[in-house]
Order: C-alpha cells, then sequence, then structure tokens
C-alpha cells in the first residue's frame, strides 16, 4: 500500500509553497501536477506514486556520490548524536575545523589558505565581494569597479546577481545592481585602460564552464591569461567553483585543469556531497592577513550567517571528501566521462541539436532556434514520462548526473532525451 497521499500532498503545496525560479500561476494551474520526490538511492528517485526516474541533474547540480549513501548517512549520524549546531560566531567546532584543515590541504601549500563559512554558493559569492570591497579599503585604494564575464552566473543574492544574473533575467530590479564591468572575452579584457585597471577591485570567473549559460566552454588558455592580467593589473582573481568544484569537471577543481591558483575562491553545490546547505569561501593568506593584523583598527569582517560553520553540514562534507580516496572517485569517473562523449555523439546527427558541449562529467545539448520558447522545458517533460528527472536553461538540455550512475544508467538517460528530442520536434 501506498504510504503518501499525492493528491493531498500537491493541494496543500500549492496552498502554501512558493518555489523558487518556478512560474507560480502555472504550478498552481488545477491542470498541473506535482512531482513529489519521495526516496533516492544511488542515481535514482521515486516519486509518491512509486515511479522511478534517473536523477539527470543531480538535484540541481549538488550530489555526486548518490542519494542514502551509507558512509555519508554514518557521518550525519555520528554528529547528530554529539550536537547539530553550534554558534561559530566568537565559537568554533570539531568538525569545522576538520573540515577546513582537509580543504586548505587539497591545495599546493601557503595558496589558499583561510575558510570562510557560508550557507550557500550565492553567499559565498556574497562575503567574496565584501571581503574585496574591505581589503582594498584597508589598504587604502579606491578600486570601486567589479568585473564579470557577459552570461555568466554567480547567485541571486544582491550583490552576486549583479555580477550575472541581472543581466539574465530581464525583470530584474536594477536599483540593487552593484557596480560591475561586463566583458565578453580576455581580448575585451585587455583593452582596458591602464585607468581602468587601476580600479578593479577583482575579476570573477566560473573556471572551464560557464554554468547557468548553457554550459558554455571557455577556449583554452582563458584561466592562465586571466590570471596574468590579474597579476599585472594587481587585483583580486575570484574563482566561483560552486558548480565545476568536487569533480564535475573531470578534476577535482576546474581551476587545474589549466593550473591555475585565484586569489579567492567559493565552493558549495556538492561540497556535502548534495545533502545540506553548506559553503566556503577559500582565500588567500595576504588577504586575510589584512584583516587580521590588528582588528582594533576596524579591520574586522562584519559578516556572517547563523549557520555559518554548521556541525552537520561540515559532517557531510568530510565524509563526501573521504570517498573521493575510498572509492577512487576520479579514477572510476574517467571511464563514465569517456562513455558520455561516446553516448553523446550518437546525437550530433540529430537535426534539432545545434550544438552538443561537454566538459568532464557535464553536458549541455543545445536545440536549434525555434517558434517555442518552451521546447527545452518540454523535452524535459517528456524525458520525465521515460524515467529521467533534468531540467532545461533556456533551449539548452543539461545531463549532469551523480557520478555513482551505472553505464546503462547513463544510456538509458541519453536515450531518453534523444526519444524525447524526437517526440516534442516530431521527428
Amino acid at each position: 500500500m501506498n504510504e503518501w497521499d499525492t493528491a493531498a500532498l500537491a493541494a496543500a503545496d500549492k496552498k502554501y509553497i512558493w518555489h523558487p525560479f518556478t512560474p507560480m500561476g502555472e504550478w498552481c494551474a488545477p491542470q498541473h501536477q506535482p512531482l513529489v520526490l519521495v526516496r533516492g538511492q544511488g542515481a535514482l528517485l521515486w516519486d509518491s506514486d512509486g515511479q522511478q526516474y534517473i536523477d539527470g541533474n543531480s538535484s540541481i547540480w549538488t550530489n555526486i556520490h548518490g542519494h542514502n549513501h551509507p558512509h555519508i548517512n554514518a557521518a550525519i549520524r555520528r554528529q547528530l548524536d554529539r550536537v547539530a549546531h553550534t554558534s561559530f560566531l566568537g565559537f568554533t567546532n570539531p568538525t569545522a575545523i576538520k573540515l577546513a584543515t582537509a580543504i586548505v590541504n587539497l591545495f599546493p601549500a601557503d595558496t589558499l589558505t583561510r575558510v570562510f563559512y557560508t550557507d550557500d554558493g550565492s553567499t559565498g559569492v556574497e562575503v567574496a565581494l565584501r571581503i574585496t570591497d574591505q581589503y582594498w579599503e584597508i589598504k587604502g585604494q579606491k578600486r570601486p569597479t567589479l568585473i564579470a564575464f557577459r552570461h555568466g552566473y554567480h547567485g541571486d543574492t544582491a550583490g552576486a546577481a549583479s555580477l550575472g544574473a541581472a543581466a539574465m533575467f530581464q525583470n530584474w530590479r536594477s536599483r540593487w545592481n552593484f557596480p560591475v564591468r561586463q566583458v565578453g572575452s580576455i581580448a575585451e579584457l585587455e583593452a582596458l585602460s591602464r585607468k581602468d585597471e587601476a580600479e578593479t577591485a577583482a575579476v570573477i570567473i566560473e573556471p572551464a564552464i560557464q554554468a547557468a549559460a548553457g554550459m558554455k566552454l571557455w577556449p583554452a588558455g582563458t584561466l592562465p591569461a586571466l590570471r596574468e592580467w590579474c597579476d599585472r593589473a594587481e587585483t583580486i582573481l575570484i574563482a566561483d567553483e560552486v558548480m565545476t568544484g568536487f569533480g564535475r569537471t573531470g578534476r577535482m577543481f576546474g581551476c587545474q585543469i589549466e593550473d591555475v591558483i585565484p586569489d579567492i575562491m567559493i565552493l558549495g553545490k556538492a561540497l556535502t556531497g548534495g545533502y545540506l546547505p553548506l559553503a566556503i569561501t577559500l582565500l588567500t593568506e595576504p588577504i586575510f592577513f589584512a584583516f587580521a593584523r590588528n582588528s582594533l583598527d576596524g579591520n574586522t569582517l562584519f559578516y556572517g550567517h547563523s549557520y555559518s560553520g554548521n556541525a552537520l553540514g561540515c559532517a557531510a562534507a568530510l565524509a563526501s571528501l573521504e570517498l573521493f580516496e575510498i572509492e577512487q572517485t576520479l579514477a572510476h569517473l574517467a571511464d563514465k566521462i569517456r562513455l558520455l562523449s561516446e553516448e553523446l555523439e550518437t546525437l550530433r546527427h540529430n537535426r534539432q541539436i545545434s550544438e552538443i558541449r561537454q566538459c568532464g562529467f557535464v553536458a549541455g545539448i543545445e536545440l536549434r532556434p525555434s517558434d517555442s520558447p518552451r521546447r527545452g522545458a518540454e523535452i524535459c517533460l517528456a524525458a520525465r514520462r521515460r524515467g529521467l528527472l533534468t531540467r532545461p536553461i533556456g533551449n539548452t538540455v543539461v545531463l549532469m548526473p551523480p557520478f555513482c550512475i551505472t553505464p546503462e544508467q547513463l544510456r538509458q538517460a541519453v536515450d531518453a532525451i534523444r526519444n524525447s528530442i524526437d517526440e516534442v520536434c516530431g521527428i
């Protein structure tokens, strides 16, 4: 007997909940039937009616080792038996200390040495901007401008959204925007005047691939050229690794593909293996020292969250890092990346597809322009009927499953996309 009353759950959802990035008029319409997800195992999810699905977007790009993983489950339970949460403002806890140590040790010595905890990628970017602004103030330099790359997306809190979302969403309230200069390429950056360079507080980039832009790949050499420009301008390089971090690109971090170390790095999403909200803003020692050398001079960073350094989230993140060693995640992922490439190759002849972009275990399948602005969404709905859950970015269908997906499940996912494109496009 089914323990879930789907109709009652859907009715209560429509009555009480406001979903993010969701047209609520359509959601609450009588004919719309919300998908109520109740259980997960590995790369699979089940709804309240018992239907099984492949988690094709890793539960919005967060899950890497799979749902209900016993190692992460056990780590959270052990921490829960001690304490779930304690304040991080003026206090600390062993789990947060262990995680910070483990994260810093993933990078070359004396590079990224300090960890600031927040709740998600957007707030991780937000604190990076606050730190950058106050850093230049402490140093007595006026650097009012941030530089971001066109089509980038770094979150939807006010500061983070100014870097990209403000340009992406037509109804964004411009009065919330911060002063940001948008550039489209390294060449455009190089064309800036010396005065513009001197006024630049920081440059932010998503290494290797722009995610919410439709999984658009950067040309080879982009990151080293950006590092060189920032060094010449004596400004800060911020790497937004919220999506690319923890193996998505085939390397632990996207910056490692071109062997570049930024001054600030933001980590989120897969940090806890897709279990709990937690983000990290990593910084170099010189940036930290500007704040720490004399707090009595007003150098304290007055920013933080109630759940900063949350012990349960840190326990999940530590267990996730351990799994990379225990299960040799990146080594096994290489074969699946090759299989994904082979499966995507079978789609290239489809006349409805204009381009297929892949970076590691991330794929963006861009559809040709059509009269229907919702074609990507329609294809994803058709894929749901075939047992695949994913979400489009405009006209691009994204496939980004958990690393634990089996070869057969991966083939089924690509087949579901292929057949859904044919169905929706009338092939």
